[in-house]
Formats: structure tokens, C-alpha cells, sequence
């Protein structure tokens, strides 16, 4: 498989706030020269502790970011995050993102209708958008009426299920999971990691899926990539990787997931 995502590089820092005035500008570095390639058609994990680098790095390949150094390029072409939002809706159009805060990312004044169709008429992406939205919300195992509905009214699972469906009202050919599953109960979980499956499969979709939850990478991706202080410290195949860590924060990272017994490790 080739790569559909490649970057090489990728800096990113931050000014911090002064806590006097006058006081010298102080920085922070979010990505530190990150390399990444996502091959088209495959799964990749992305898995750190919190402040790690995850976030930002996808923001940086989504075009969300504008990096201090390296590059992005989507299927040959250049990613600038820089570049206006008219210019950017080629890339828009093949990719969807999942939140980690299903509601927080749900207008709560707009039907779900409304919420998933917007993708639609923002990309200008002309067809019957009714239809295409009866469609999805069916595709995400939600209820025929819930177009006619709101957030408040659905279960967390079941607002997670309403993001899914936005995320992929477009027909893209990449899905990224920004910690979609880190808010929902183990049985949720389970649902919707199933349901994601059953869609890649199907579709064919490139899935990009970052978390905290090595269980989820270990479920769902083909790679791994990982990473500490705004580095990746250790990438390839999960199962190589998960299995025979290389590095010290690999091993430390896997040694912290709770189990109830330690000879399962």
C-alpha cells in the first residue's frame, strides 16, 4: 500500500503566556521533527500520555495548524494550514474527524439533521443531502426519527454515533479519532469500536486513531506510532510493537494498563 499521509519534520511551538510584564518570551514545543506516514487503505494508532504531542500532530496533518517547520502532503499534494478555507476544501472533503467530546462537538440549538448535513452544503457537495443523511444516521445504527431530533435527547453513545455519522457524511477517505471512545462506558466502548470496524471495512476507509487506550489501538490498527514529549519514540506494526516494545517508554507505558493478573502481561 502507498502512503495517503506523509510528513516529515513537523515542529510546533507555542508562545507562553507572561506572568509579568515586560518578561521575555517563553516558548513551548508541542511536536519536536515528527515524522509519520499513513498508508492508504491501513490503520494507524497514535498513543501517548496526555501532553504527548498526539492532538497537535493531528491537527498539523488535518491542516487545522500551521507547523513552525516541516511538512504535510495528502495524497501528493500539499497540506498548508495556512491557506484560506475555500483552498482547503479539497482536503476537507477527503478526510473526518471524531471528537472526543461527543456533545461538546454537537451544536445543541440544531437537529441532528441539521448537524450531520452540514458537512454537505459547507463542502458544496451537491445530491439529495435528506437522503444521504437518512442514510448515514442508518449506517450508525441510530433510530429513523433521529434526524428530526436533538443532542440532549440521545445517550452518550448515541451522540458519539451522531459525530460518526457527521464525520462521514462526505464519503472521505480518512477518518481520524481524536480519543473519540475516552469518554464513553466499556460497553459503549465495545459498540462503537465495532461499528468504526464494520465501516472500514466496508468502505475501505484509512483510519487514524488516537488515544491514551492502548486496548483501542490494539483492536483496531495495522502501526502504531509512539510518542512522549512531543517526539515519537517508537513506531510499526502494532502487534511487533505492543509485544517486543523497543524503547523504555514503551515498556513503562504498557506496564502501566491495570490488569487483574499480572502473569496475563
Amino acid at each position: 500500500m502507498s502512503d495517503l499521509m506523509r510528513a516529515r519534520g513537523l515542529t510546533r511551538r507555542y508562545r507562553m503566556p507572561r506572568s509579568r510584564p515586560f518578561e521575555p518570551a517563553r516558548w513551548t514545543t508541542a511536536l519536536d521533527d515528527v515524522d509519520v506516514d499513513v498508508r492508504a487503505g491501513s490503520a494507524l494508532g497514535i498513543i501517548g500520555e496526555s501532553g504527548s504531542g498526539k492532538s497537535t500532530l493531528v491537527r498539523l496533518l488535518l491542516g487545522l495548524d500551521v507547523p513552525n517547520a516541516g511538512s504535510v502532503v495528502f495524497d501528493g499534494r500539499p497540506v498548508d494550514g495556512s491557506a484560506s478555507a475555500r483552498s482547503l476544501h479539497w482536503l476537507r472533503r477527503r478526510t473526518g474527524i471524531v471528537f472526543q467530546d461527543p456533545y461538546g462537538s454537537l451544536d445543541p440549538r440544531m437537529s441532528v439533521g441539521r448537524i450531520v448535513a452540514e458537512p454537505l452544503s459547507a463542502l458544496d457537495i451537491p445530491g439529495d443531502h435528506r437522503a444521504r443523511v437518512r442514510e448515514v444516521l442508518d449506517d450508525v445504527g441510530l433510530p429513523s426519527d433521529a434526524a428530526e431530533r436533538f443532542p440532549h435527547e440521545f445517550s452518550g453513545g448515541q451522540r458519539q454515533r451522531i459525530a460518526l455519522a457527521r464525520a462521514l457524511v462526505h464519503r472521505p477517505d480518512v477518518l481520524v479519532g481524536d480519543e473519540p471512545l475516552s469518554a464513553l462506558d466499556v460497553t459503549v466502548r465495545a459498540h462503537i469500536l465495532d461499528l468504526i470496524r464494520e465501516l472500514r471495512r466496508r468502505d475501505g476507509l484509512t483510519l487514524v486513531m488516537v488515544s491514551h487506550d492502548i486496548g483501542v489501538v490494539q483492536n483496531l490498527c495495522d502501526d502504531v506510532v509512539v510518542m512522549t514529549e512531543g517526539r515519537v519514540v517508537e513506531e510499526g506494526p502494532t502487534e511487533k510493537v505492543l509485544l517486543e516494545p523497543q524503547v523504555a517508554y514503551t515498556r513503562r507505558l504498557l506496564a502501566s494498563i491495570p490488569i487483574i493478573d499480572p502473569r496475563d502481561r
